[in-house]
């Protein structure tokens, strides 16, 4: 699995040393106010540090799950992935987290853009989508900021957050086909 760099960011395999961040961002119930999950017990956050690791060896790997780490300190500020689709159809989604103190930084942006150059580039892909929650303005503004388009707002359409005294959100979806982001 590659590494990925930004101006700002080195987007890594995750470690087994990386538990203390990223419990930090996986067990804070305000961090995730927009996801599906969480808070995380112990156990999951590593559970999903160990799945993690292990999809990074697969060959060819399909699921790539990247610790965000800041280049100025080696500090993990959140995670992210790109997911290619078993379907064969030359498509995957991307999506991100970060850690709520560094949300409204531009580190979205740097993160969105790094996926789809990688994605496009790199993987030769021909579709990237991403979704989340219709209320989370910063992860939509984000996906408009890097190219992608909204295809459309589906109602009821994922388990809310069990924080949440709604059972279910409304999503956003969004594209980019190759093409797009070529002529961008």
């Amino acid at each position: 699995m590659k590494t990925l760099e930004t101006e700002r960011l080195i987007l890594r395999k995750f470690k087994q040393d990386d538990f203390d961040a990223v419990h930090s961002y996986a067990d804070c119930a305000e961090n995730l106010i927009y996801m599906m999950w969480g808070p995380n017990t112990e156990e999951q956050t590593r559970d999903f540090i160990n799945m993690s690791i292990a999809q990074a060896e697969e060959s060819p790997c399909v699921n790539y799950n990247y610790a965000v780490e800041l280049k100025n300190h080696g500090k993990v500020i959140g995670g992210c992935g790109i997911y290619i689709s078993d379907d064969d159809d030359n498509k995957a989604e991307i999506g991100w987290l970060l850690h709520r103190g560094y949300w409204l930084k531009g580190y979205g942006t740097e993160i969105g853009e790094a996926l789809l150059q990688f994605s496009f580039e790199e993987l030769n892909l021909h579709r990237i989508v991403a979704r989340c929650d219709a209320e989370n303005i910063g992860s939509y503004r984000v996906m408009e900021k890097i190219g992608m388009r909204r295809e459309g707002l589906f109602l009821e359409a994922r388990p809310a957050n069990k924080l949440s005294d709604k059972k279910y959100g409304d999503e956003l979806r969004y594209a980019v086909l190759k093409r797009e982001w070529e002529v961008r």
